[in-house]
């Protein structure tokens, strides 16, 4: 493991001319136009495990997309551990807000701006790279399988079948990940928990035809303002989320640890310059660290209806629609709150109106215990690279799959994050830090060698 940082000063153009063609792929899972760029994809990544090390490598079909599959054993009765990323991206509007073409990576201010450079392109290709330097340097300490799939960002609605028809071959010790991030470039943190995600979509219609506004305005409900309406009763003045039932399940975190959480470094005031707000907002009685932390959301991911062209359109629409989801907290099952939601926001629609609820995808939270030794080995390996021993901490952020693999494959999971705040996942001018991905690439190796010394004694 000596040479690694040599490795990487050696490779590095190569590293990022193999990530940028990655990059380049629009592989948008939520549009249906791009399904041809998931098997571009999917080729792509058969190709790197291939020329990385691995023994085999096999596109697998689901309903929906491909999954790809590598495997390197080089000794049955040493531990394994499965590498899982995710190949899809998130769409790019508003595309007026881009600075560069998001599928043209570019190297500015020692970042990679492009969609994907960090979620989770950027992070999962650090794998095949630390994977390839341990192969070629024979010190690869462990059996490695890798499974990428290409639905993450749709909730991986296709993978959990996957693994129930190929258990014996997702066999494994510990599933590492790198889909996450850290508190700060210079404090490292692991992430020890997800919050769980509801997602729905919701249609309000009125009159069966958009109407004059003029003609019928104030005798005929307008479904946008109904709607709007409607989302403003979900969450009362506190912050508190008014769907019956809707906390039920959640267990309330001790005040023992809340007092360790606290101990992350936190600056509110460089929180809120960073997104350029003047104050935050959220439930009332906890910090914000504790509101994406511990504590469930409720969001308007998107709503519309009407007109929205240039200049004005007098007119009353038929019909208006919402994107919405919640993010959950263990314990909460995200199947029970489905039905909570679409039986509460269908009973308080006024008669005026007609509502329909649509389920679109979901997942359950998760929870890493900090004293296994996968954790341990984690936590060693960013202590040797960044000179300070990482921060657990929770995330407010959701990876549905991840408790599908511990209830069906009976596997934890470890959260090597190497994102950062900044690098605007999701959103336009997604970014990576250089710094970022290479570390990620020396710290990978570290966390293989102590996890199978650990695993000895």
């Amino acid at each position: 493991m000596d040479n690694i940082k040599t490795y990487i000063e050696e490779n590095k153009e190569r590293f990022l001319e193999e990530l940028f063609g990655l990059i380049r792929i629009p592989s948008i899972s939520s549009i249906a136009d791009h399904k041809p760029d998931m098997y571009k994809a999917a080729e792509y990544w058969k190709q790197l495990m291939l020329n990385a090390g691995v023994d085999k490598a096999e596109i697998f079909e689901t309903e929906g997309n491909p999954v790809i599959y590598g495997e390197k054993i080089i000794d049955t009765k040493l531990p394994t551990v499965m590498v899982y990323g995710h190949m899809d991206v998130m769409p790019v509007d508003p595309i007026d807000l881009w600075d560069t073409n998001p599928f043209e990576p570019i190297i500015k201010d020692g970042k990679i701006w492009a969609r994907g450079a960090d979620d989770d392109k950027g992070q999962s290709f650090m794998h095949a790279k630390a994977f390839e330097y341990m192969v070629k340097n024979n010190c690869l300490p462990c059996n490695v399988k890798f499974m990428i799939e290409g639905e993450e960002e749709v909730g991986s609605p296709n993978l959990p079948k996957f693994c129930e028809d190929h258990k014996e071959m997702l066999k494994a010790d510990v599933i590492l990940v790198s889909d996450t991030g850290m508190i700060a470039p210079d404090i490292p943190s692991i992430t020890t928990g997800l919050r769980g995600l509801m997602y729905w979509e919701v249609e309000v219609t009125g009159p069966n035809r958009d109407l004059h506004s003029g003609l019928f305005g104030g005798a005929v409900a307008n479904p946008i303002n109904v709607l709007a309406k409607m989302i403003t009763q979900m969450v009362d003045e506190d912050g508190h989320i008014t769907i019956p039932g809707f906390y039920d399940d959640v267990i309330e975190v001790t005040t023992e640890e809340r007092v360790m959480m606290a101990e992350a470094p936190f600056d509110v005031e460089e929180y809120k310059k960073a997104i350029d707000v003047k104050e935050l907002a959220g439930e009332k009685g906890y910090t914000p660290s504790e509101h994406t932390g511990i504590r469930p959301s409720f969001d308007i991911c998107g709503i519309w209806g009407g007109y929205i062209g240039e200049g004005a359109k007098t007119v009353l629409p038929s019909q208006a629609f919402a994107k919405i989801s919640t993010r959950l907290v263990p314990n909460q099952n995200w199947e029970k709150i489905s039905v909570l939601f679409k039986d509460h926001f269908e009973a308080i629609a006024p008669d005026c109106v007609k509502v329909k609820v649509t389920p679109l995808h979901g997942g359950q939270g998760y929870v890493c215990p900090i004293d296994v030794p996968a954790y341990i080995a984690a936590e060693k390996a960013y202590t040797e690279v960044y000179g300070k021993r990482p921060v657990p901490v929770r995330s407010g952020g959701s990876i549905p799959i991840i408790s599908s693999f511990e209830e069906i494959l009976g596997i934890k999971s470890v959260l090597m994050g190497f994102g950062l705040e900044s690098d605007a996942i999701h959103s336009p001018n997604e970014n990576y830090p250089l710094e970022q991905f290479f570390n990620g690439i020396n710290t990978i190796p570290l966390f293989y060698k102590h996890y199978a010394d650990l695993l000895k004694k």
